[in-house]
């Protein structure tokens, strides 16, 4: 009879050959064995561990998903900057970039590296001495969040480096991996499915779902979505030993990480542009969503050469591929007042998918654009994404014309939405702006908003620091203050080193306000801190909150019509939207939290005033045991708080309702 194999000797050789099956699998899209087999050796390997646990490794298969939900995600500081691409929209443009590259480095560059651009999440995999330790995403660049937990459970990322024929320096040391988190088209459809089969909304497109999912504070809800990530770059500490980025593929294929089968090198120009023109077509039979291609100078010592310019290296560009068209209805058309008091006419559309994502709204940018467009209420038109990004409407489908199509009238539009507003058009500028205004003065006025007490509460930005920041140039929009650095605020006459480690300190304590105080403080227009609650309970998340359509806004209980279009209008300018990147990137993260207490479910009015309190402060305390404070009787009212010096009008109306009155001293035995 053969003697049994000691346990660790089969564990290690369990774990080499699921590494080996994984990377035939994954790697060279070839596997040797079927799923039955390596779920058998699998488990084999499981029980040996359970049996054994000191054999557990943390590069073991069997350790890729966590146990319990992580609290949060760490900060982590990038070694070399996370950086993004430029983008170039048209061949001229691309060629125009190949001669400046040609002009600074005259007759050294001999070879361009291509690669298809993954529309999804970027990451950085930290390997010491082969084994996975860390992964990070890209965050603002400089600084990140640690999602190994959650990266771990990704089947295609290696918990260590397959030993093949790759440079044996690699196994040694520091070597960082970056690339991208994606999910297949086909993935996506199939939870797409089970979404629909629950009766529960579909997700928007694979990319956003890949980012959510990565930030998901439980692994196995991670585990549970089939993500795959494709590797794009290599990096030691020591920059000689990868001297191209066609070896950096090379050398990551080896290591066991998946990389893009099409890319290439070209020496020839003309057939680069051969290889972009040839993949307009081809991608869409792709098993990933893709945008373009990257083009990269291959030679890394002249790529590092020529630096970095904003937040972009010079020696790489993305070209975008034209944007996908789609036809839809145009339901109405809102206006919103963006930041500079410019009225931005807004398209509501019938949703519809473009590029992989669904439109419901599209910027008619100006009241000139809707009549170069003819554009009118009830119209099929057809959009487009600028980039891939931006909804447009490029032209009307006349033929299909409704005869009750109707045309928009846009100063009409502007006296009856804004009634207490006067707008103005100045010189030859087309768009119409708020009379009296300029964009500091809003600016100002917004900021000072968002960091009051019942917004983000930002201690030490009141009015005055406000005006400061805007007039200095510190601040040109609200998601600037989470760039500022003590010592840009140092040289402002108003601070000293203390006051700016102060504010510095407060504004970084802001970063992970309420869903609901984070709404309240974008300023919407007719939303009040009560409908900001209520948003925030109907949508439980930015992201749920961002794609809200009228009908959904509508239909929450004390919203209505008025309020849902001002919602609809914020929402679809697209400055408002990059805002709301922006302050994502800074690692500004809204929270919801569903309040549970003794007040849950019942409506408080207060009249007159408090002797104990203030009525903001009654009202926040009434909020934290669940209840919801309101500023106007209603039928719907359970409580009115009576004070000092009431007001005759409400006590009838409580009467009227039968709504019980209370006393402040009972208000206070409700929120002790």
């Amino acid at each position: 009879m053969m003697q049994q194999k000691n346990p660790k000797t089969r564990a290690d050789e369990l774990k080499n050959i699921l590494q080996k099956y994984s990377y035939e699998y994954y790697v060279l899209d070839s596997p040797s064995i079927s799923d039955a087999v390596y779920d058998s050796l699998f488990q084999e390997l499981k029980d040996i561990e359970q049996k054994n646990p000191e054999l557990i490794t943390q590069d073991s298969p069997t350790q890729r998903v966590g146990g319990e939900p992580i609290e949060g995600f760490e900060k982590v500081q990038h070694k070399s900057r996370m950086l993004s691409l430029n983008d170039v929209f048209s061949v001229d443009e691309l060629h125009a970039w190949i001669e400046r590259m040609h002009k600074l480095m005259v007759g050294k560059i001999e070879e361009y590296f291509v690669d298809l651009k993954m529309d999804g999440l970027a990451c950085s995999l930290i390997y010491e001495d082969g084994i996975l330790t860390k992964a990070v995403t890209r965050g603002d660049s400089y600084i990140g969040e640690d999602v190994t937990a959650n990266v771990r459970t990704i089947k295609s990322v290696p918990l260590r480096f397959y030993i093949d024929s790759a440079d044996k320096k690699l196994y040694q040391g520091r070597t960082e991996i970056r690339g991208e988190i994606i999910m297949l088209k086909k993935d996506f459809d199939k939870l797409n499915e089970i979404q629909r089969s629950k009766g529960e909304s579909v997700y928007a497109n694979p990319r956003n779902l890949a980012a959510g999912t990565i930030r998901q504070l439980d692994p196995k809800l991670v585990s549970s979505r089939q993500l795959v990530f494709h590797a794009y770059d290599l990096i030691r500490e020591d920059k000689t030993e990868i001297p191209t980025h066609s070896f950096a593929y090379e050398q990551l294929s080896k290591l066991g990480f998946v990389v893009n089968k099409s890319a290439t090198k070209f020496s020839v120009i003309s057939d680069l542009m051969k290889f972009i023109e040839s993949w307009e077509s081809k991608r869409q039979k792709l098993d990933f969503f893709t945008d373009g291609i990257v083009i990269k100078i291959n030679d890394r010592a002249l790529y590092e050469s020529l630096g970095i310019v904003g937040k972009q290296p010079r020696a790489a560009v993305a070209f975008k591929y034209p944007a996908e068209q789609a036809t839809t209805i145009v339901k109405d058309i809102l206006i919103s007042i963006g930041r500079t008091g410019v009225a931005t006419p807004v398209a509501v559309l019938e949703p519809v998918i473009v590029a992989g994502t669904t439109v419901s709204h599209a910027s008619l940018h100006n009241a000139d654009e809707i009549e170069r467009l003819d554009v009118r209420i009830g119209d099929t038109v057809v959009i487009f994404k600028a980039g891939d990004i931006i909804p447009q409407i490029e032209s009307v489908v006349k033929a299909l014309r409704p005869s009750n199509a109707k045309k928009f009238n846009f100063t009409e539009s502007l006296k009856k939405h804004y009634p207490e507003l006067s707008f103005e058009q100045k010189g030859t500028d087309v768009a119409w702006r708020i009379k009296g205004y300029s964009g500091a003065i809003i600016l100002k006025k917004s900021l000072e908003y968002f960091a009051s007490k019942s917004a983000m509460d930002i201690d030490f930005l009141g009015e005055k620091n406000a005006e400061l920041l805007v007039e200095s140039g510190l601040v040109k929009d609200i998601a600037d203050i989470y760039e500022l650095r003590a010592e840009d605020l140092m040289k402002l006459e108003r601070f000293a080193e203390i006051s700016a480690n102060n504010l510095i300190i407060a504004i970084e304590a802001s970063k992970k306000p309420s869903l609901e105080r984070f709404i309240l403080a974008m300023g919407i227009r007719h939303v009040g801190y009560q409908t900001a609650k209520d948003l925030a309970d109907k949508f439980e998340s930015l992201e749920r909150f961002i794609k809200a359509d009228f009908e959904e806004l509508n239909a929450i209980n004390g919203i209505g019509e008025v309020v849902a279009e001002s919602i609809v209008a914020w929402l679809s300018d697209e400055a408002n939207i990059k805002l709301l990147e922006k302050f994502d990137r800074l690692g500004v993260k809204p929270y919801y939290k569903k309040q549970r207490g003794q007040l849950q479910g019942l409506k408080f009015v207060i009249t007159g005033t408090l002797e104990s309190m203030s009525r903001d402060l009654a009202a926040e305390k009434i909020r934290a045991k669940g209840g919801d404070f309101l500023n106007a009787i209603s039928s719907e009212t359970d409580f009115l708080v009576v004070g000092k010096n009431v007001g005759a009008s409400k006590l009838a109306k409580a009467e009227k309702y039968k709504i019980k009155t209370i006393t402040e001293k009972e208000l206070l035995d409700k929120i002790k």
